[in-house]
């Protein structure tokens, strides 16, 4: 498919923003989405500077109604959907177990967890529907691995790639491929948030292979490949793009 139409939810930053750009250049009609509009509206402007259609839907990733309207207007707008990239995600509040709460687990796996489970419901409706489609989700490392003062955020993430392949498993055969991304260190506002000074970011740093932090590009070449017919022998799979982070 030539012209296939993307939706991505926490298209606004980071690697949500560099695949929306990615796909937009391979050619996609792209709709993104976000909480914040102005934002959204930006964004949107930027893809349609490099040839795209788009369209910005403001969606909460936490409320059902608002994830049911994002694909149902796709829809309308683009009278199908192809692939879905589930990148919405909070780093939620960093620190030991002890000091984690119920309040922190909930705001972390409203977003992480909860807004993932309903972001590829609503989607496969559609995708079901019409007999193809690919979703991708953003996953981490982290959901691999454990993470010494992430806790709450890595039990998320472990969820992440339990839905997406249980959900791969349940639509197999049915024309529809569900798959993850799970990415090491990216230099994105999150990861600056998580480590909070130069120094904790450096240390991530060394602890990679490659000797440097990913760019959210890297993993938006990663998340477009497998949303493309290149990658159709490809379903319930996590890929890890980390610099080698996994490997030892």
């Amino acid at each position: 498919m030539k012209t296939p139409v993307v939706l991505i939810t926490g298209a606004l930053t980071g690697i949500g923003r560099a695949t929306a750009s990615a796909f937009a250049t391979e050619g996609a009609r792209v709709v993104v989405s976000g909480r914040h509009e102005e934002e959204g509206q930006r964004l949107v402007a930027e893809l349609r500077e490099l040839g795209a259609e788009a369209e910005f839907l403001r969606a909460d990733v936490r409320r059902e109604d608002d994830v049911r309207g994002l694909v149902d207007k796709t829809v309308a707008r683009f009278g199908r959907l192809d692939a879905a990239v589930n990148n919405a995600g909070t780093e939620g509040t960093p620190g030991p177990v002890t000091e984690q709460s119920a309040e922190t687990y909930n705001a972390t796996f409203e977003t992480n967890v909860l807004g993932t489970l309903l972001s590829m419901k609503h989607e496969l409706r559609v995708m079901l529907a019409q007999g193809h489609g690919s979703i991708v989700n953003v996953s981490s490392t982290y959901g691999r691995t454990g993470a010494a003062g992430a806790s709450v955020y890595a039990a998320s993430k472990h969820a992440v790639e339990g839905l997406t392949k249980s959900a791969a498993l349940e639509v197999a055969g049915r024309g529809v491929r569900v798959n993850a991304v799970a990415p090491g260190p990216i230099d994105t506002g999150m990861l600056n948030r998580f480590t909070g000074t130069d120094e904790r970011k450096a240390g991530l740093v060394a602890t990679v292979p490659l000797h440097r932090l990913g760019a959210p590009e890297e993993i938006a070449q990663t998340i477009v490949f497998l949303a493309s017919n290149k990658a159709a022998f490809i379903t319930g799979a996590s890929f890890a793009a980390d610099g080698g982070k996994t490997a030892g």
